[in-house]
């Protein structure tokens, strides 16, 4: 990215006052600091006789100051606080760029505030109440990093709005964030070295960079080629196209050599394909020991070949945790340097399966505490023929508080997500993480936090799709649902229950067109209908596996989202930028599921396009247009196949629109009889 070049104009250069505005041009945009009383600037954009309040930084510095200019921007000095502001100009993408920084030694918190305005936002967390767009999410003042609290796992700083701008606040950042509550209406970024950042940081920073491009779709690929990237590789093909069968809602804890045979046994009598069996929680003797309890399973070895002479790949469930009463492994860990510490110099770490004990977590910013856990789960995997591994939590919160970690001070405490992940993804293409930061050029699926089995926004039914677009947005495009009809054990949920047959139906065939289908409550928990309605959809996903390996490739070139949401086919539509409730597969499936308890039909809205009804030619839409009240019995899941423009990139449309016509018509016929 080339510089603007010098400050066409500062207004105040010496021994400015607060009466004095600081502003400097890039182009035909000027950029105004605006002293005010209260503290800080109103920053603001001017662009010919627009004048565009655009937020309000420094809220929390009451000061004279002094600004000089330096090459493509100013110098502001507030005391012992510097703020510089540089505009830069990307030629090759037509964007044009802010780049803030406020730095000081002082233990001082900073506080700059922007404007959600009247546009549409995306990006920001993974969270339980996963509104879409986010502009009326709730994010009270807190820390942001990974972390169990609010489904947290993923919090990418990446904000973008659907006028096309975004911002991106670097890692290194000790940052807070809220939503409308320091300010209606406005994102506000905070940065202070506190709980849980290391108070043996030196200084305070906070930065970060707004970008100005002329759509919402150009932005954000602007924004996967110059900060989130993409992925490296394609993850294993078997995972998109039959389902996983994980024993953990079907069974809790209360596993055993049986009862997973009669599992693998009932999945097959019932007519069901896979990509795998997973053995979950609780194999162990402990947690952590990585030893097979035998009183549940005494012969590991001769389960796992049963299992794999019925067709099918084993995997098992693996944390980064020891507890205190797994001994002499805790010992071992805690001996040798291989726990993480807080700045006390204690191992008390958290989980949700401390049974009894005090937990310690694996500290992966120790590479030679990671090869030893790397060495044990490798040993476990080798000695009994175990295909892959389910890898839970991940989550900085885990870690003792404030912890102490190897490796840049400012980067704490995330250096342990990126750390632990990257560990995991040593074992290959079949693994699956639930955490994640910086680390979305891995070849891995990344799961969703357990979804509760529920129909609400608050952590139900609609959350997979809208979770899934943030993800995807977050540059997180290889997801990993949870499993269908939620997890059933989230008893602090008031709502939590059971999922009944309906959310269940609704619930697999919303997942249908997502990367991968993942059971553990099963059809047959249920009746007859239900095993039918989800073999129907089980089979469709698994038709269309190629275009989904088709889309992620796509995302492996260009970065593009796997699940997209509406506004990627046109990114100056209104209507699409708003819509949550359906989803892209590639750019070419349209996805409109049921998310109503009872419901028996919705509408829908279908942008620019040629569309057809489950891909049959003879039942054609124009959009952008919206089908009101579209018929949507138990048994149906609608969906739409775009007519592919000839004139398209095959590269970022990876689906041939002719196959697919002719397999929807191959469907309809098969489901008449």
């Amino acid at each position: 990215m080339a510089v603007l070049g010098t400050v066409l104009g500062i207004l105040a250069v010496t021994a400015a006052t607060l009466s004095a505005d600081l502003s400097l041009r890039a182009d035909e945009i000027e950029i105004t600091l605006e002293p005010q009383l209260t503290g800080g600037f109103q920053f603001v954009l001017n662009n010919g006789d627009e004048r565009r309040v655009y937020g309000h930084i420094g809220r929390t510095l009451y000061s004279v100051f002094v600004a000089q200019d330096v090459e493509g921007g100013i110098l502001v000095q507030m005391g012992n606080t510097n703020l510089t502001v540089h505009t830069v100009y990307d030629e090759r993408a037509n964007a044009r760029g802010i780049k803030m920084k406020w730095d000081t030694q002082d233990q001082i918190r900073f506080e700059d505030c922007f404007t959600f305005g009247s546009n549409q936002w995306y990006g920001g967390p993974m969270q339980v109440d996963q509104v879409y767009p986010i502009q009326n999410a709730y994010q009270n003042y807190s820390a942001y990093v990974s972390k169990e609290q609010d489904n947290g796992a993923i919090v990418e700083r990446y904000w973008l709005n659907s006028a096309g701008e975004y911002i991106y606040v670097h890692p290194q950042v000790p940052l807070f964030v809220d939503y409308g509550l320091i300010q209606p209406n406005h994102i506000c970024f905070g940065a202070q070295i506190a709980a849980p950042y290391s108070s043996r940081r030196n200084h305070t920073e906070l930065s970060y960079d707004i970008w100005f491009l002329p759509d919402v779709k150009q932005a954000h690929q602007h924004a996967v080629a110059n900060y989130l990237g993409k992925p490296s590789g394609l993850p294993d093909f078997r995972m998109i196209e039959h389902p996983i069968w994980s024993t953990w809602a079907q069974y809790s804890q209360n596993i055993t050599e049986e009862r997973v045979m009669e599992f693998a046994r009932e999945i097959r009598a019932n007519g069901f394909n896979d990509s795998q069996l997973e053995i979950d929680d609780l194999w162990e003797t402990c947690y952590g020991s990585l030893e097979v309890d035998t009183n549940k399973f005494p012969n590991l070895t001769n389960l796992v070949q049963e299992i794999k002479a019925l067709g099918y790949r084993v995997t098992i469930w693996v944390h980064p945790f020891i507890n205190s009463n797994c001994d002499p492994w805790y010992s071992e860990a805690l001996t040798n340097g291989y726990l993480v510490l807080d700045e006390a110099g204690t191992a008390a770490a958290n989980w949700w399966n401390p049974n009894g004990s005090i937990p310690g977590l694996v500290d992966f910013t120790n590479p030679t505490a990671a090869e030893w856990w790397y060495s044990r789960v490798r040993n476990l995997i080798e000695t009994y023929d175990i295909d892959s591994i389910k890898f839970d939590a991940g989550e900085s919160s885990f870690s003792p508080q404030i912890p102490v970690q190897n490796g840049d001070i400012d980067l704490h405490p995330h250096n342990i997500v990126d750390a632990y992940v990257r560990t995991c993804a040593r074992f290959g293409d079949m693994i699956e993480v639930r955490a994640g930061f910086r680390t979305q050029d891995l070849p891995i699926f990344v799961r969703m936090v357990d979804r509760d089995s529920i129909w609400g926004l608050n952590n139900g039914l609609p959350t997979i799709v809208t979770t899934a677009i943030q993800m995807n947005l977050n540059g997180y495009t290889l997801v990993l649902p949870d499993m269908i009809g939620g997890n059933g054990f989230n008893l602090n949920h008031a709502q939590a229950d059971l999922p009944t047959k309906e959310l269940f139906i609704r619930w697999m065939q919303a997942n249908t067109f997502l990367p991968v289908m993942q059971y553990s409550f099963v059809p047959w928990n249920f009746d007859n209908e239900t095993v039918t309605i989800s073999k129907k959809y089980t089979d469709l996903h698994a038709a269309y596996a190629q275009e989904i390996y088709a889309a992620m490739r796509a995302s492996v070139e260009h970065g593009t989202p796997v699940t997209a949401p509406l506004w990627w086919l046109d990114p100056r539509d209104e209507e699409a930028l708003r819509i949550w409730d359906e989803y892209l597969l590639g750019e070419n499936i349209l996805v409109a599921p049921v998310f109503t308890e009872g419901a028996t039909s919705r509408d829908i809205y279908l942008p620019v396009g040629i569309w057809f009804e489950e891909g049959d030619p003879e039942r054609v839409h124009e959009g952008p247009i919206w089908i009101r009240n579209y018929a949507a019995p138990i048994d149906v899941l609608p969906y739409f196949v775009r007519q592919t423009p000839v004139e398209s990139n095959t590269a970022n449309a990876p689906l041939v629109s002719t196959l697919l016509i002719i397999f929807g018509l191959l469907m309809n016929i098969l489901n008449k009889f």
